[in-house]
């Protein structure tokens, strides 16, 4: 995902909360290099799905494209599980 792809992202993330469907799962099997325009994405609508009760978790991450996360601290940002189904049954676990 770099800046010629990113906004298919944007996109996406802004259809689904325009639909009010805020709590999304990111599943990052297909991805394998995230530049600075597709992070800038992520952080750009965590904050309003945060204040509306979402989130966004990720899940499927290859160990390179960890990296880059890891490195700009976005496990502390967001949530980062191995499995799609692990992101599901956090969404559906209470608080």
């Amino acid at each position: 995902m770099d800046a010629h792809t990113s906004p298919q992202l944007e996109e996406m993330l802004q259809n689904l909360i325009k639909d009010d469907r805020i709590k999304i799962i990111v599943n990052c099997q297909n991805l394998d290099y995230i530049a600075s325009a597709g992070l800038g994405v992520f952080m750009a609508y965590i904050e309003d799905l945060r204040q509306r009760g979402g989130d966004i978790k990720l899940s499927n991450m290859k160990p390179r494209v960890y990296n880059v996360f890891d490195l700009l601290g976005f496990p502390t940002l967001y949530d980062i599980f191995e499995t799609e189904d692990q992101a599901i049954h956090q969404f559906s676990t209470p608080n």
